[in-house]
């Protein structure tokens, strides 16, 4: 989910300079008094965090869908003006928090704590960064780890995280939903375990196996257009050339990379799987009995490699050649892969109905519950959580 947030964005997406809060005489604009090797260390954990979050793209479902916590974690461009204003604001200030909870998304998450941190691509020089910036980025970063916990907590069909699972609970009580201007909009309601209704069909939102199986393809899908379309289409079309993901940290091809990654995993069934598992997608598309699906499979599987294969040959940074040629190589073979995709599920749900099939399905999605989303997403609070505290430490 990235808000439109052009106007207030525009002038420091080209420029990739700081909206300065100098002009106020009552602003604190004291720098901190920290280590440049704390720093790079919060730079190197944000990149290491950022890869975990791209690598949950393929399964924004659920919980990250009905909480709200992609757009709260992931919008962009930087609203650039509206983060100046805040950090000018002293009520604000005085309760980051609770501020932060309900704040427009657009100085918020990876982003907001990105466009503090970097500056074309290396670590910002320490003696830039102000005592207001860094209160303002252990806030958010605390609240990034809460959203990540959350997400953990919510695909945990066993529920095995005690602290976390606290956290999700207060978290869903305590943030509100976002709207497409990235402004808090209502409660978000109770907390509730995707984990389970995935597994068990009939109790949540998928009222087959086959379908929970069906949704982990139209996952892939999602991501896979927004990828190609939008991230790299807009800024590559001119329709909008501001429409750049990870600018300061010139890490948007990282990110393109990293969002079909996590397809590949979905489909193959494990994090980092280099050939599909025996209980996943891929596997049983290939051992079905049905010729045209293991054919369809194959096709995803050679699509999938060139679709990376293109992403990683793009011309680096991203933020600076978003109009080279290399980018209507990889949205062309991005389309490509969304396509023999759209094929693969569509013969898949001729399936509707067969008891055989139902019962691989549910190993599919079980498998894929533990071993993907699960697990990717454990992965991604533990190293959100580690950010966080790398950032505390940035100050003496």
């Amino acid at each position: 989910m990235k808000n439109l947030m052009k106007l207030a964005a525009i002038a420091a997406v080209l420029s990739f300079g700081f909206a300065s809060c100098s002009s106020d005489d009552d602003t604190d604009n004291s720098v901190v008094k920290g280590s440049q090797a704390a720093l790079n260390q919060a730079c190197a954990d944000w990149k290491t965090a950022r890869a975990n979050w791209e690598n949950t793209e393929a399964f924004l479902f659920g919980a990250a869908d009905v909480y709200s916590i992609d757009p709260h974690t992931d919008t962009w461009p930087v609203a650039a003006n509206d983060l100046a204003d805040v950090l000018r604001d002293e009520k604000a200030m005085a309760n980051l928090d609770n501020f932060i909870k309900t704040a427009n998304s657009g100085i918020l998450g990876y982003h907001g704590l990105e466009y503090v941190l970097f500056r074309q691509g290396q670590p910002r020089d320490i003696g830039q960064i102000t005592n207001l910036e860094y209160n303002y980025i252990c806030a958010v970063a605390k609240d990034l780890y809460h959203a990540t916990a959350t997400l953990e907590a919510a695909w945990d069909s066993k529920e095995s995280n005690a602290e976390r699972h606290e956290i999700a609970v207060n978290y869903v009580a305590t943030h509100n939903a976002i709207n497409d201007d990235g402004d808090a909009e209502g409660a978000l309601g109770s907390f509730q375990n995707f984990g389970k209704a995935f597994k068990t069909p009939g109790t949540g939102d998928w009222a087959t196996a086959l379908e929970a199986t069906l949704e982990i393809i139209s996952g892939c899908q999602d991501i896979i257009g927004e990828v190609g379309d939008s991230k790299i289409g807009l800024p590559y079309t001119g329709e909008d050339a501001t429409y750049i993901e990870s600018p300061y940290a010139y890490n948007s091809i990282t990110d393109f990379y990293d969002n079909i990654v996590s397809c590949k995993n979905a489909l193959y069934g494990k994090v980092d799987a280099t050939t599909p598992l025996e209980e996943s997608l891929i596997y049983f598309c290939q051992n079905a009995g049905n010729a045209t699906l293991a054919a369809q499979a194959k096709t995803v599987m050679t699509k999938l490699d060139a679709a990376l294969a293109k992403i990683k040959a793009m011309k680096a940074p991203f933020a600076l050649y978003y109009s080279d040629a290399s980018c209507k190589v990889a949205i062309d073979a991005l389309g490509e892969l969304d396509d023999a995709l759209g094929l693969l599920a569509e013969t898949l749900a001729g399936y509707a109905g067969n008891a055989t099939v139902e019962k691989q399905c549910q190993n599919i999605n079980e498998n894929y519950v533990d071993r993907v989303v699960l697990a990717t997403y454990r992965t991604l609070a533990d190293n959100a959580q580690k950010l966080y505290q790398s950032i505390q430490k940035i100050k003496n």
